[in-house]
């Protein structure tokens, strides 16, 4: 990885830059990554780089460059702010048109306000669609060939889920049963709450993502902290309580595992009910520190958000301290590297791309916050064991 040490902020920021020196990434990118990534000490007093590209279609006639073997093509476009995709059993793309909910609460000042520059600055700011897209290609060339509002009048949505003929859809708030029918181009029929979520009033990790067991008797969603470390108190935290949550078809939802601090993609590993999960850890620690991850995610595991990371290393920011939790806290299995946002996980079964990509993981990185402020990118990690 190589040193970031350039502040794009705006000339208006100059003065936060005053209260201390620009980090910068010194570790190789190959050093975040893996089972045994290496855990510097943490940076104190300094101020994260942020450097964020400003939000852009692809130019005309230019498009990502795939590793060898694949190739890259538009599947649709002029799509409004597009989060979230869910592949029904005949092909037929769900689009999840969606953006954070207008949020109250929670503490303002400094952090806040580059936050809000640099969503503005990446194309975040901007109201909610609320709804979901269904793209179906028609004739088979890997292009959409009908483009339409499926589902409307959601509260940012995000995770989608089909088991049999009832589409469930993650709202920012609750968990939605839908009636689905084979080959339908729109649902109008007013959705049934099946579980609430935490969603407010801060609701700082907004997107609620949502996988159905392998039985499909359960459904887990991802929710997310209302800070980065804590910061909001650990009252404000009970309500939202990072986690998986298992929701039963005819249940409320209960705590599945917790102490994951933004788990976004959730999938289940084939043939197996094994469920994992890639994690977007915290910040403000350096711009080595820490690694997001993927993990498989255990039945009452605590993954150790705010207190500490990466097992046992504590976060002394944290107060009250809960050494009883450290103890603990489950090492994640594997590091992707640090702020590099990963928010889709997918496995490989059933895919037909070439030989060397028939198995294993495919993870999504978005690299929206941390130092590099590196473009998206997809990973492919080999067959967990």
């Amino acid at each position: 990885m190589p040193s970031f040490s350039k502040c794009a902020l705006p000339l208006a920021a100059v003065l936060i830059l005053l209260l201390g020196a620009c980090d910068s990434a010194d570790l190789p990118e190959e050093a975040s990554q893996g089972a045994n990534p290496t855990i510097p000490e943490p940076s104190d007093g300094v101020v994260p780089t942020v450097n964020v590209a400003e939000a852009t279609s692809w130019p005309d006639g230019e498009k990502p460059t795939p590793a060898e073997g694949l190739e890259v093509k538009a599947f649709a476009r002029n799509l409004d702010h597009p989060r979230w995709l869910h592949v029904l059993p005949n092909g037929d793309v769900l689009v999840a048109e969606t953006n954070a909910p207008k949020r109250s609460g929670g503490r303002e000042g400094i952090r806040e306000w580059v936050m809000g520059w640099a969503m503005d600055r990446a194309g975040a700011a901007v109201p909610s669609p609320n709804r979901i897209m269904l793209l179906r290609d028609e004739d088979g060339d890997g292009q959409a060939d009908t483009k339409t509002v499926f589902l409307e009048n959601l509260n940012s949505p995000f995770g989608m889920a089909l088991i049999g003929e009832d589409l469930y859809v993650a709202n920012t708030d609750a968990v939605m049963r839908f009636p689905y029918e084979e080959g339908a181009t729109e649902i109008t029929a007013k959705g049934e709450k099946l579980a609430d979520l935490p969603g407010g009033p801060i609701n700082h990790h907004w997107t609620k993502s949502l996988v159905a067991s392998p039985d499909g008797k359960h459904l887990y969603s991802g929710v997310g902290s209302n800070s980065n470390v804590a910061e909001n108190s650990m009252e404000v935290e009970e309500g939202a309580r990072p986690s998986t949550r298992s929701t039963s078809r005819r249940e409320r939802a209960v705590i599945f595992a917790s102490g994951l601090r933004n788990p976004v993609g959730l999938d289940f590993q084939p043939g197996t009910d094994t469920l994992w999960a890639v994690v977007n850890e915290r910040d403000e620690l350096g711009s080595d520190l820490v690694p997001d991850y993927l993990t498989s995610v255990k039945e009452g595991g605590f993954y150790g958000w705010p207190y500490s990371y990466w097992g046992h290393y504590v976060d002394t920011r944290v107060e009250p301290q809960k050494p009883e939790l450290v103890k603990e806290a489950i090492v994640p299995d594997y590091a992707l590297g640090n702020h590099v946002a990963p928010l889709g996980l997918t496995f490989a079964e059933g895919n037909t791309l070439p030989p060397a990509y028939a198995s294993g993981a495919f993870v999504g990185e978005q690299a929206v916050h941390g130092t590099a402020r590196r473009a998206a990118a997809t990973r492919w990690c080999s067959s967990p064991s």
